[in-house]
């Protein structure tokens, strides 16, 4: 069975994360909701409550096949975690995917992950974040490099996560 984290911090956008959530779960995968605190209940943009189950400093790399990093203001109180941090670093490392949509394409800027000329997109408004993080922003629904998927918006998540469940389907079981 497939394993996916996604992570979650207050302010995140609420199709960008539950969308995920339920697709994959639709597919048979375990999902995990992470966030930097264990049973936390992380408000949404507009209230809307999600719990993290497991903390980022509990989990490793190695628990999961991908990692989905939504946008909303999430990604800029996830990257200040340094467990949630080391979390992507690791599976960066193990050549996991890694999934950002919108705004959490900021926490691979806080990473290694967009360096020396990696193609992603994410919101228009963090692409000079992302260019000075090493990438070469593509504006398109979906860019996949490596083990690496990224996307602009919510009008995005059909594509996104396509790519990433084609990704997975690609992975030895």
């Amino acid at each position: 069975m497939k394993r996916v984290a996604v992570l979650v911090e207050q302010k995140y956008e609420e199709l960008e994360l539950w969308y995920p959530v339920y697709r994959f779960r639709e597919a048979g995968f375990a999902v995990t909701i992470v966030g930097p605190e264990a049973g936390k209940t992380y408000p949404s943009k507009l209230g809307y409550p999600a719990t993290a189950e497991k903390a980022a400093a509990d989990v490793k790399a190695a628990d999961f096949d991908a990692i989905i990093i939504p946008g909303g203001f999430c990604p800029d109180y996830l990257r200040r975690s340094q467990a949630v941090l080391n979390l992507v670093r690791d599976a960066h490392t193990a050549g996991k995917i890694l999934a950002a949509i919108c705004h959490g394409p900021w926490v691979l800027c806080s990473t290694e992950a967009l360096r020396n000329g990696r193609k992603a997109t994410g919101f228009f408004a963090i692409k000079d974040d992302m260019t000075n993080a090493g990438a070469k922003w593509v504006d398109a629904e979906v860019v996949i490099d490596g083990h690496v998927v990224t996307s602009r918006t919510p009008a995005d998540l059909p594509a996104f996560t396509a790519a990433i469940l084609k990704l997975l389907s690609e992975q030895s079981a």
